[in-house]
Order: structure tokens, then sequence, then C-alpha cells
């Protein structure tokens, strides 16, 4: 089992920034990719950002060029810093973890809210 603890969240201005953090607990050694999904109010929960144990990352087009995901392995945490934050990017965000058995893991998430 991976437990999964998100911290970072906050109210920021519009082309203000945050940063997400995720650390990760439990058979954390398992742990495979690691992401960041993100849901609005009457909206789906969808995929904001991902990255590989070997430090690849992939990212949601709303966000490219504002946010950048890394991972430090030996802390078994995830970042999201989010940059030029705009008020569509108002949600919860959830860190999301693959063992090794592809067993998906969620956090409890984070409130972002982004002012105009």
């Amino acid at each position: 089992q991976v437990q999964l603890v998100e911290s970072g969240g906050g109210l920021v201005q519009a082309g203000g920034s945050l940063r997400l953090s995720c650390a990760a607990s439990g058979s954390s050694f398992s742990i495979t990719a690691m992401g960041w999904y993100r849901q609005a109010p009457g909206k789906q929960r969808e995929s904001v950002a991902g990255i590989t144990s070997g430090g690849l990352a992939n990212y949601a087009n709303p966000v490219k060029g504002r946010f950048t995901i890394s991972r430090d392995n030996a802390k078994n945490t995830v970042y999201l810093q989010m940059n030029m934050l705009k008020p569509e990017d108002t949600a919860v965000y959830y860190c999301n973890a693959y063992d090794s058995s592809w067993t998906q893991y969620w956090g409890q998430g984070t409130q972002v809210t982004v002012s105009s």
C-alpha cells in the first residue's frame, strides 16, 4: 500500500505562483509513475502533468509552459511548480501514483484558488 499526502495549496492572485508537494509513504519503493490531476467544480477530473521514475515529464495543453513537474526519488516526493496562474486553474489538485503492479493511488487533494 502507498499513501500520498499533498500540501502547498492555497489562494493566490492571477499571475501568481504556487508549489504543490506530494509525499509518498508506505510501500513507496514500488512507485513508478507519479502525477497530478485536478477537478474543478462541476467538471471531471483531468490530468495536469505526469512524470516517470526516470524523470520524463508530460503536460496537459492548458498548463504547458506554465507548470513544471519534478520528483525527488530519494524523498519519494513529487512537486508541481505552478506559475502564471489563471482563474481557470482553480480546482482541487490530486496527487496520483502507480506502483510496479500498476495499482493506482490517490492523495486526498489540496485546494488551489486563483482570484482574478
